[in-house]
């Protein structure tokens, strides 16, 4: 029996922990901090101040510690000078550990005490050069094999400290499948990377075509300080959604993970057109929605496909084309005409889903801790925790 770990994470600047503003990092995180604790490690987790939550409070087995944060800015260099400011600060409250999980942009070069752990990076986007800057000691770990690709593209010498995970999924989206409305979901954040208004003019073409009785629900904030394309961005989005006649509802954001939950069982489909080549990771809500027994229909970055398979659990189409809007339509359209493809991907969705339970991913992780606390100089040769997530 390995004696218990000392786990430090450190969340952004911009949102809060638990996850009351959303944020797939905050809530994969949160979870898998909680996991820890019930696992028996002793867990301390820094995040954004929030005015609904105390500076210090132990909750499920973890402790926080808040620090003062920043409403998420438009431009890259205020945001990484908020990402300083507020690190210098998370800086100041860390505890002594054995690791030190974050995904803040500086952390990891400002705390050098080995007393706090060992620097281990959450890349939650593709790397702009920043992991050169990074101390030998530091573990760069991500999400999805094109992410993991990407960090050896930039850091070759990094090849045994680069660590692909997946987030996992709390218990409460892994719920029984069940009867489906005729609906097209969409959650996330309404920003032009994410392909929103692309889904929103898919949705007009079939419509136009012939298709009824079906609805089309986008949930998600808009705002720029919750990662939005702001308020042009919204009204565009607002604009096409009335040529539709009520087809489109825009729900607005939606924090509270047993409604999000509740909105991914009622829908048969689930769109995430994103054009963020450079952008996506991994894409958590479309495992969520899958977990629900939601059909995902995805577009073709290459970060999806690690578990998503075309024909057999969910659709792709190809935003690289001329006409991109159409290639959804289409795809959308089939789906919603033959219901028996429609439940056979449903089905094997909601499969897939169940390899990623919090509680399996969470020790895959644990073990990786204790094989680094086991090396604290150099790590010998690639092993096992680097090899891609098997479904």
């Amino acid at each position: 029996m390995k004696p218990p770990l000392r786990i430090t994470i450190v969340q952004g600047a911009f949102l809060p922990v638990p996850p009351l503003l959303g944020g797939a990092v905050e809530k994969a995180w949160h979870a898998l901090g909680r996991e820890f604790a019930r696992q028996g490690h002793a867990v301390t987790h820094v995040s954004r101040a929030h005015p609904d939550l105390p500076a210090e409070e132990i909750d499920g087995g973890v402790r926080h510690r808040r620090v003062a944060g920043f409403a998420a800015p438009r431009s890259s260099w205020r945001l990484k000078l908020c990402d300083l400011v507020y690190s210098l600060r998370a800086r100041r409250v860390l505890p002594a550990a054995d690791v030190l999980v974050t995904n803040t942009f500086w952390l990891p070069l400002l705390e050098r005490r080995p007393s706090r752990g060992r620097p281990y990076v959450h890349v939650a986007r593709y790397p702009k050069g920043q992991l050169r800057l990074y101390p030998r000691r530091a573990v760069f770990q991500t999400v999805s094999a094109p992410i993991r690709d990407a960090i050896l593209r930039e850091v070759p010498s990094a090849a045994a400290r680069v660590r692909l995970q997946p987030y996992p999924l709390a218990p409460g989206y892994l719920v029984p499948r069940g009867e489906a409305e005729r609906v097209v979901l969409y959650a996330g954040r309404l920003h032009p990377e994410k392909g929103v208004h692309l889904l929103i003019e898919a949705f007009a073409r079939l419509q136009a075509a012939g298709l009824r009785d079906w609805k089309l629900r986008i949930v998600g904030p808009w705002e720029y300080a919750q990662g939005g394309g702001g308020p042009a961005y919204r009204a565009r989005l607002a604009a096409a959604a009335e040529q539709t006649g009520g087809a489109v509802e825009l729900a607005g954001p939606l924090f509270d993970e047993g409604r999000l939950v509740q909105e991914y069982r009622q829908a048969a489909l689930f769109a995430y057109p994103s054009l963020a080549e450079r952008g996506e990771t991994f894409g958590l809500a479309i495992l969520e929605a899958m977990a629900a027994g939601a059909a995902p229909v995805v577009s073709a970055l290459a970060c999806f496909r690690d578990f998503l398979e075309p024909g057999i659990n969910g659709a792709i189409f190809d935003h690289r084309a001329a006409d991109p809007a159409a290639g959804l339509a289409a795809v959308l359209g089939g789906l919603a005409e033959d219901a028996p493809r429609r439940e056979r991907l449903r089905a094997a969705a909601w499969e897939t889903a169940r390899s990623y339970q919090l509680s399996s991913i969470a020790l895959r992780f644990v073990r990786d801790f204790q094989f680094l606390q086991e090396h604290t100089g150099e790590i010998p040769g690639p092993n096992r925790t680097c090899n891609i997530f098997s479904r």
